[in-house]
């Protein structure tokens, strides 16, 4: 029996003829970004709110730690900023949505840091290296833009993995 052609494209991300490393890895992320809320999509108000069964964690929780991800790694990593790379409560309260704690102000807090995200890794070549300070306290503990992003994909990809599993627990739906 003859299957039927996929009718998908033949590789999710950057366009398949694209071999840039640059490229490959902006176009990846970005293409993590936006299966983030291609993942949340449908999910109600509850359901991106309450802790899933088994993991502990509100998928809407997965917005807001991805953004201090970002803010971590490039802000207070790449750029040295002087800026906070947990929120007060550590890592907890990345995990964790407060009853007072709006769903739009979490989504607009990920996103803005994602536009900053973007301006910080198109000023920067793949063999810049981080700045001293922040994150990184000596030349030998800075990794190069390029060593950030690949860690970035791969926490993206893990997490993305995870959401999987957490909608599938809420409601079955699984998706690219």
């Amino acid at each position: 029996m003859q299957t039927p052609p996929d009718t998908g494209p033949l590789l999710a991300g950057p366009p398949v003829g694209e071999s840039d490393p640059r490229a490959l890895l902006l176009g990846y992320l970005d293409w993590y970004r936006e299966a983030l809320f291609r993942k949340l999509d449908g999910l109600t108000e509850e359901q991106l709110r309450t802790p899933v069964e088994g993991l502990g964690w509100p998928v809407l929780a997965l917005v807001k730690h991805l953004g201090w991800v970002e803010r971590r790694w490039l802000r207070w990593g790449f750029l040295a900023e002087d800026v906070l790379g947990r929120p007060p409560g550590g890592t907890p309260a990345e995990w964790r949505i407060e009853p007072d704690e709006p769903t739009a102000d979490v989504v607009a807090a990920y996103r803005a840091q994602v536009e900053r995200s973007r301006a910080i890794t198109a000023a920067a070549g793949l063999d810049e290296p981080s700045a001293v300070g922040g994150r990184f306290p000596t030349p030998e503990a800075a990794p190069p833009m390029g060593r950030i992003l690949f860690h970035l994909l791969q926490e993206y990809a893990r997490h993305l993995g995870q959401l999987d599993a957490a909608r599938q627990l809420l409601d079955g739906v699984t998706g690219p």
